[in-house]
């Protein structure tokens, strides 16, 4: 059987900590967009995102990271996947 690798390609991410809580800087524009918009990402009474995902809805919480991928489209991803796979740029 054949092995692969990932291509190394570079994306945006943040981390979600809650509604009216970011450290350092604000949300990133793409974000905020998106929730401001009623895009693909809504926060529920319980700080938690619900994501338009091409999957279908998926939910983030607290802790976990929103990608933005190559092609525009947003998906959650857990703490230990995101730092098993991402390295910062």
């Amino acid at each position: 059987m054949a092995s692969y690798r990932k291509k190394p390609i570079v994306i945006e991410a943040v981390q979600w900590y809650g509604k009216y809580s970011y450290p350092g800087d604000e949300w990133p524009d793409w974000f905020r967009h998106q929730v401001n918009t009623m895009g693909q990402i809504g926060i529920t009474g319980d700080n938690t995102l619900l994501i338009g995902t091409l999957e279908g809805e998926m939910r983030a919480d607290i802790g976990d990271w929103v990608i933005k991928g190559v092609k525009g489209e947003f998906y959650p991803c857990k703490p230990d996947i995101f730092e098993a796979t991402y390295e910062a740029v």
